[in-house]
């Protein structure tokens, strides 16, 4: 695991990037028993790295399941899941500002071509909607085969379940990492959970799959496909993005 520091004002000197950021539309999950659980997109994982790239000079576009305005994890919004009541201030005060989330693309709209960058953050939605989701699926297998950067972050893995065809996932084999089974025992959602993150990656989609101490920021990077394990990892994947970008503006304007 690396976490990299890239200045915004460096970032904006070397030229602005536009980066896709792919969201959940769900507000529920349905559990085990049928009953549904709240659930959303978790404020770290959207709010971190959005602040972290338009600070930096980027610009951020949103794009959901048919378009929907992506609905925050109200839990991930208590203090005591956001580092306190000036954590979760600062993190709704993030989710605010963004306008870009107030007025999403449908994902059946998106042109990759247009984006230099892909990310996805968690919570349990991308469970419940984008693992399901065939032009989600769509759009990360492209950004798998473009070689441009595809970072995704803790529950997000889980739209890799999309990506299959007769079963078979272009990200197998891929060294990946995600919200592992342990954390999700940790907080109590496993034993109701209709299935487990971890334990479909690798037996589904056939990823090459590591985790961290829970709870640590840990992240994994294979060829342009960059993961972290969970919320508190989304920043060092935000600043890894931040760095890949300046690379390759800079070996473009070499070029």
């Amino acid at each position: 695991m690396s976490s990299v520091d890239v200045s915004g004002d460096a970032a904006t000197e070397i030229g602005t990037a536009k980066v896709l950021f792919i969201v959940t539309g769900a507000t529920y999950w349905v559990l085990k028993d049928g009953t549904r659980y709240a659930t959303g997109y978790w404020a770290e994982e959207f709010a971190n790295p959005y602040k972290i790239l338009t600070d930096a000079g980027h610009d951020v576009v949103v794009a959901t399941p048919n378009g929907v305005t992506p609905n925050v994890d109200m839990m991930s919004l208590r203090p005591e899941m956001a580092g306190g009541i000036d954590g979760a201030l600062e993190l709704e005060a993030i989710i605010r500002s963004a306008e870009a989330m107030g007025r999403p693309l449908q994902l059946s709209h998106v042109r990759l071509e247009d984006y230099d960058a892909v990310y996805l953050p968690g919570g349990h939605g991308p469970m419940s909607d984008l693992a399901w989701d065939a032009d989600c699926g769509r759009l990360l297998a492209e950004q798998l085969a473009s070689g441009n950067p595809l970072c995704i972050v803790c529950h997000a893995p889980a739209a890799m379940l999309a990506t299959r065809i007769h079963g078979i996932s272009p990200f197998m084999g891929y060294r990946v990492t995600c919200f592992t089974n342990a954390e999700e025992e940790a907080v109590g959602v496993a034993p109701r959970a209709p299935w487990l993150l971890e334990t479909d990656l690798k037996e589904k989609v056939g990823v090459e799959f590591s985790r961290g101490p829970i709870w640590e920021p840990y992240m994994v990077e294979d060829r342009n496909l960059v993961t972290g394990q969970n919320p508190h990892s989304a920043a060092v994947v935000a600043n890894r993005m931040l760095e890949i970008l300046a690379e390759r503006a800079t070996s473009f304007s070499m070029a």
